[in-house]
C-alpha cells in the first residue's frame, strides 16, 4: 500500500510539473511566431483530442456509444463548448495577455468561484473555513496584481480579465461533468471534449480561411505545437491515473507544483522576474488553496 501511495505522488508531481511546463511553452511560442490563440487551440484541441480518443480506441473501448443518447448527448455538448473549450481559450489569452505563471495562478482561484456559486445556490453563507480560505485567498491575489501598489495594477486590464475568465471557467469545468465522467469514464469526456472545442473553434473563428496554417511547415513550430500537445496530454493522464493511489486531497496539495513549475522555468527561461510582494501574495494563495482543500475535507468527515 506504501508503495502504491508514493506512486500516486510521483504522478501527480510529474503530471503537475508537466502541465506547469506547458505554460511557458506556450508563451514562448505565441511571443515568438504569428500565431493567434483561435487557431493555436483549434490544432491542438483538435489533434490531442483525436490522440486520447485513439489511446482509448487500442484499448478495445467503444468510444461512439456515448453519441446515441440524447441526454449525454447533449451534456458532452455543452461540457465541450463551455468547460473544455472556454477553459482552454480563457488560459492561453491570459498567458498571450500576461504570462504563463500569471495565468496558471489565476486559474487556481476557481475553488472560490466554486464556493460563492453553490452558496448562490443553496442560499446559504459559506462556512467560516470557506470564507476565511476565500479572504486569504483573494488577499494573495490583491499582492499579485498590484505588487502593494493598490493604485496601479501590476498586470494589464486585458490580462486581469482573462484571468478572471479563467477561474470562472475552471469552475465551471471541474464542478460540471461530474456525472458525465462517472457515466462514461474521464478520458472519454475530456477527448471528445477536446475535439468538440476546436471543431467549434475553428468553424467560428473561420480557421481555414487564415494564412496561418504556413506556420505549421516551420519545423520550430511544428515541433514546439507537437511537443505542447504531447506535454499537455500526458500530464493530463498522469493526472487522472494519479487519483487511483492518492486521495483527492493530497492530489489537490500536490497540483500546486503547477505555477510553481511555471514560475521556475518563466525565470529561468524568460529572466522573468516579479515584485516581492507580488512572490508573497503567490506564497500567499498557495497555501489558502491549500487551507481550503484540508479545511473542506475534514468538513466532509464530520
Amino acid at each position: 500500500m506504501k508503495s502504491q501511495r508514493w506512486k500516486g505522488i510521483l504522478l501527480i508531481l510529474t503530471g503537475a510539473m508537466l502541465w506547469g511546463a506547458s505554460g511557458p511553452m506556450m508563451e514562448w511560442l505565441l511571443e515568438h511566431f504569428p500565431l493567434s490563440v483561435p487557431f493555436f487551440l483549434t490544432v491542438r484541441l483538435i489533434v490531442a483530442g483525436t490522440l486520447v480518443l485513439l489511446f482509448l480506441r487500442m484499448k478495445k473501448q467503444p468510444v461512439f456509444k456515448i453519441w446515441k443518447d440524447t441526454a449525454w448527448r447533449w451534456r458532452l455538448l455543452l461540457f465541450g463548448i463551455f468547460g473544455m473549450l472556454a477553459v482552454q481559450y480563457t488560459f492561453v489569452a491570459a498567458i498571450d495577455a500576461s504570462n504563463a505563471t500569471v495565468a496558471t495562478l489565476l486559474q487556481f482561484i476557481g475553488p472560490v468561484y466554486i464556493i460563492l456559486f453553490i452558496s448562490w445556490k443553496l442560499k446559504q453563507f459559506p462556512p467560516m473555513y470557506q470564507v476565511i480560505g476565500m479572504i486569504g485567498t483573494l488577499g494573495g491575489l490583491v499582492l499579485l496584481l498590484t505588487n502593494g501598489n493598490f493604485a496601479q495594477l501590476a498586470i494589464s486590464g486585458e490580462a486581469l480579465f482573462w484571468g478572471i475568465a479563467v477561474g470562472i471557467a475552471f469552475a465551471f469545468y471541474t464542478v460540471y461533468p461530474a456525472r458525465l465522467m462517472q457515466e462514461w469514464g474521464v478520458l472519454l469526456v475530456v477527448g471528445w471534449g477536446m475535439v468538440i472545442g476546436g471543431v467549434v473553434l475553428g468553424v467560428g473563428s473561420r480557421v481555414w480561411t487564415t494564412g496561418q496554417w504556413s506556420q505549421l511547415v516551420n519545423p520550430t513550430v511544428a515541433g514546439m505545437t507537437l511537443a505542447i500537445i504531447i506535454v499537455g496530454t500526458l500530464a493530463f493522464i498522469l493526472f487522472l491515473s494519479s487519483m487511483k493511489f492518492i486521495t483527492a486531497v493530497e492530489t489537490s496539495i500536490l497540483s500546486s507544483m503547477e505555477p510553481l513549475t511555471a514560475m521556475v522555468i518563466s525565470f529561468f527561461w524568460f529572466s522573468q522576474v516579479f515584485g516581492s510582494l507580488q512572490y508573497v501574495g503567490m506564497i500567499i494563495m498557495l497555501l489558502f488553496i491549500t487551507w481550503l482543500t484540508l479545511a473542506g475535507e475534514k468538513q466532509s468527515e464530520h
